[in-house]
């Protein structure tokens, strides 16, 4: 399909010479009279470059320009016949691709245009693989690099790796940047030990937290028609859909016992056994496993396979929570937001200062999950740009006046916890209860609007529920 030009221009003669040499060279051309009609133009898509006249009839040239973003999604070349120095000045800190002066010189609009238009490729394979990798994965902070380094190196392997970390730091994105650098064996190449090359099969990923547990081993192993109640049919398991590929574990510490026993069995001889079959299927599915929970303390409480404990845990990656990499927020707020506009037909918004000042001052305890909720709707409700009005009142109240608060609900014996003797983690524990709870009632006690508003998910919220043994009265 040839590239899609708009040519903006009040002179009917300009539009027409300039659509000659254009589609000369085999581009499809479109015109506009006025900056109006081109902000339009272009806000309907399929445009993939701009030549923009400074001087027109209704909003100029130049204010066209910042209302199209600058040209950050759609490359703009400004011309003129009368521009001045300001004006050239001001085009470019906008974000103009070029500015070009009346008589246009042929050659210099076709390169122009070229080189404008692999801007814009550029800038649309940028989006894309930043949408492949998630917006989370942004950020240059001395743990994300380090992080971005220890994958390069673990993902051409065929190591098995745990990847630990709170809710919503991102072990999903973690894990399937190791599936696309990943390499394995082929039975073709000589099985175990032979040749690496680059895998062909897919990521499948399963939660081993929302599965329950008289399903996981169908799940993972697949069962034969007839092997229980309900099962009609012949079903092939998670770890025969990965074989080629990888088979994501997430919260795998939720795993029931018995499913471990047939997990740890596959990773020892790369064979499987659907539920009520006999014949075993071999299995060549790169295991890549995730967790927020303690597995040295399931361990040492009986709860989680040590033997499988090993086999999983080869290279472990940790997964920083957002508080640590304060440095990173400012870049992945500009990521949402730009997401975000684009998804829902806005006009691209900036962030006021003060409000990324405040947003990067965050502890964000349901880290980047909770962000990109938050600036989701952000977004949405917000006008030409977020300002601190458009934060949520916990974000806009200073550090110092939430805890003279607390001090001062403490002292007056209001709603107060008792200190007593505690510990920091038993104080901690019932803090975060007492939150919980009370979000608890303000949502009238529903778990996914509960979840959403702590910013962790559904599974987690109920793992705290049963850990606190809070429950509706």
């Amino acid at each position: 399909m040839p590239s899609r030009i708009l040519l903006v221009d009040d002179e009917k003669n300009i539009r027409r010479t300039l659509a000659m040499v254009l589609e000369g060279e085999g581009y499809a051309v479109e015109d506009a009279q006025s900056a109006e009609e081109a902000i339009a133009r272009v806000a309907d898509g399929g445009i993939e470059a701009v030549i923009l006249d400074v001087k027109l009839p209704g909003i100029s040239g130049i204010d066209a320009l910042e209302k199209l973003g600058g040209g950050r999604d759609v490359p703009v070349i400004m011309i003129s016949g009368h521009a001045t120095i300001e004006d050239a000045v001001r085009a470019t800190k906008l974000g103009a691709f070029d500015f070009l002066e009346k008589p246009l010189d042929r050659e210099r609009v076709l390169v122009s245009v070229r080189n404008a238009l692999e801007r814009g490729s550029l800038q649309r394979e940028v989006r894309t693989l930043r949408a492949e990798m998630g917006a989370e994965m942004i950020g240059d902070s001395p743990a994300m690099r380090a992080l971005r380094q220890q994958i390069a190196k673990v993902a051409p392997t065929k190591g098995r790796v745990l990847i630990t970390g709170e809710s919503g730091t991102g072990k999903e994105l973690i894990a399937r940047a190791l599936h696309r650098g990943s390499l394995g064996s082929s039975p073709k190449d000589g099985g175990a030990e032979g040749p690496l090359r680059a895998r062909k099969g897919d990521f499948v990923k399963v939660n081993c937290a929302a599965i329950p547990p008289e399903l996981i081993e169908s799940e993972l192993f697949g069962h034969e028609r007839g092997a229980f109640t309900g099962a009609v049919g012949k079903k092939r398991g998670l770890f025969e859909m990965a074989d080629g590929g990888t088979l994501f574990l997430d919260e795998v510490g939720d795993m029931s016992p018995s499913a471990q026993a047939k997990v740890l069995r596959v990773l020892q001889t790369g064979e499987l056994t659907r539920v009520g079959g006999e014949r075993p299927i071999k299995s060549d599915a790169r295991v890549i496993a995730a967790t927020n929970r303690d597995l040295e303390r399931a361990v040492a409480d009986g709860s989680f396979r040590e033997d499988l404990y090993f086999r999983l845990n080869v290279i472990r990656l940790h997964a920083p929570p957002l508080r640590e990499r304060a440095g990173d927020v400012p870049a992945m707020v500009e990521s949402f937001v730009d997401a975000c506009c684009r998804e829902n037909g806005f006009r691209p918004k900036a962030v006021a200062p003060d409000a990324l000042a405040l947003l990067a001052a965050w502890r964000w305890p349901g880290n980047v999950r909770e962000l990109k909720n938050l600036i989701e709707r952000a977004v949405i409700l917000s006008d030409e740009a977020i300002t601190v009005a458009d934060l949520p009142d916990d974000l806009r109240a200073p550090p110092v006046e939430k805890m003279a608060a607390a001090v001062e609900k403490t002292a007056a014996g209001a709603d107060a916890l008792p200190l007593g003797d505690k510990t920091l983690r038993e104080f901690r524990d019932e803090m975060e209860r007492e939150f919980i709870r009370r979000k608890l009632e303000q949502y009238g006690w529903n778990i996914s609007r509960t979840a959403e508003a702590l910013g962790i998910e559904r599974t987690n919220l109920h793992k705290k529920l049963r850990a606190f043994g809070i429950a509706r009265e």
